[in-house]
C-alpha cells in the first residue's frame, strides 16, 4: 500500500484497487509520532488496518493513478511533491489530484491525520455533469482533470469561513457509508460527494497552475459579466457574491484586469447603453427609461448621460432621429 522511494526516476502507476462496482474508497493516515504511521482502507477485500516505521522526511514513491484523488487535511499538516513542486496542505485544505498527475508524498512525524478518496472515474464524471456550482466553472473542472492527458493538473482548495463546519459532518457520513459498506451505500455516497463538491464551490477558495489560473479567470469573467448584462437593471456586488462564491474585491480586480474599468464604471457603461437602445427603439419616457436601466434617480441618470455622451437624453433622441448616420460626439476618455 505505501511504496517508500526507491528511485528518483521511476514512476509507479496505481490502479484501481476495488472492483467497478465499488466506485469510491477510503485511505486513513494517521502520523502518530514517534517515526509511526498508521494507515486503514475502506472498502476493501479484507478489511485491515497496519503500522509502519520511518524515518523523519521520507518519501513515497513518484507514483500516479488511474482514478481521480481527493485528499483532506483533517489535523496538522501534510506535505507533497506535485509536478516538481512541494506543496503544504494545512489543516481543512483539500487537494484533487487528476489521473495522470505525478506526486509524492512526505511522510513526517507531526501528529497529523489525512483522508484520502479515490474516486473511480466515472463515479467523477457523474457528478460534475449534475451542475453542482455554476455551469462554466464546472466544465472547467471537467476539461482540467479529465479532459487532457497531456496535462498533469491538481487543484488546491482552501477553506473559508466556516467552511469545515459544512464539509466535515459530510465526510464524517461518508467515511461511515464506506466502512459499513451495506447495501444501498454506493448510492449514498454517490449523493455526498455531490454535497462535498457543492460545498467546495461555495465555502473553498482554489489555487492552480499559472496557465491553468489564466484560464479560469477568463471563465468565471465570461460568466460573471454575462449575468451581469442579464442583470444589469438590478444586479448588487452582494448578489455576485452570493451565486459566484468570490469575494468583493475579486471582481473590480478581474473586471479592471478585462476591462480597464472598475465593477460600478463597467455596469454603469452597460446601462447607458441599453438607455441609448430604449430612447432609439421605444417610446418610452425619460425618466420610464431612467428606472428600466437601474437608475431610480432621475437627475443622477441626467448626470451620468451627459458625463459620457456629452449630450442630454432627451438631444440624443432627436439627434439620433433626426441624422441615424452621424455618430455621437462622447468624452475623451
Amino acid at each position: 500500500m505505501i511504496s517508500f522511494e526507491y528511485s528518483k526516476s521511476a514512476k509507479e502507476i496505481k490502479t484501481y484497487p476495488l472492483l467497478s462496482s465499488q466506485r469510491i474508497f477510503f485511505l486513513c493516515w494517521d502520523f502518530c509520532g514517534r517515526n509511526q504511521l498508521r494507515a486503514a482502507m475502506y472498502p476493501a477485500p479484507d478489511r485491515f488496518c497496519c503500522c509502519f516505521t520511518f524515518e523523519d522526511g521520507v518519501k513515497t514513491q513518484l507514483h500516479t493513478h488511474d482514478y481521480i484523488e481527493l485528499g483532506y487535511v483533517v489535523k496538522g499538516n501534510f506535505k507533497q511533491k506535485i509536478s516538481g513542486k512541494d506543496i503544504i496542505f494545512q489543516e481543512g485544505d483539500v487537494c484533487l489530484i487528476d489521473k495522470n498527475c505525478i506526486h509524492q508524498d512526505y511522510l513526517s512525524c507531526q501528529d497529523s491525520i489525512v483522508l484520502f478518496f479515490g474516486i473511480e472515474n466515472s463515479m467523477f464524471e457523474e457528478v460534475m455533469n449534475e451542475h453542482i456550482t455554476t455551469g462554466k466553472i464546472i466544465s472547467f473542472l471537467q476539461t482540467a482533470l479529465m479532459k487532457q492527458s497531456d496535462l498533469q493538473q491538481y487543484i488546491h482548495f482552501h477553506p473559508t469561513r466556516d467552511a469545515r463546519k459544512e464539509i466535515e459532518p459530510c465526510l464524517s457520513l461518508l467515511l461511515t457509508e464506506l466502512y459499513e459498506n451495506k447495501i444501498g451505500s454506493t448510492h449514498i455516497c454517490r449523493g455526498l460527494l455531490l454535497r462535498i463538491f457543492r460545498i467546495l464551490s461555495t465555502h473553498y477558495d482554489f489555487s492552480l497552475t499559472r496557465e491553468r489560473q489564466k484560464n479560469i479567470n477568463w471563465t468565471v469573467f465570461e460568466e460573471i459579466c454575462s449575468y451581469i448584462q442579464t442583470h444589469y437593471q438590478s444586479v448588487t456586488t452582494h448578489e455576485l457574491m452570493e451565486r459566484f462564491h468570490f469575494q468583493r474585491d475579486y471582481f473590480n480586480r478581474l473586471i479592471r484586469k478585462k476591462t480597464g474599468m472598475t465593477y460600478s464604471e463597467y455596469l454603469q457603461n452597460i446601462r447607458l447603453e441599453q438607455a441609448k437602445r430604449l430612447l432609439i427603439e421605444t417610446e418610452l419616457t425619460i425618466s420610464e427609461i431612467s428606472e428600466q436601466v437601474g437608475y431610480h434617480n432621475k437627475g443622477y441618470f441626467y448626470q451620468l448621460f451627459v458625463n459620457k455622451y456629452n449630450m442630454t437624453p432627451g438631444k440624443y433622441k432627436k439627434r439620433m432621429l433626426e441624422h441615424p448616420c452621424n455618430p455621437m460626439p462622447q468624452h475623451p476618455e
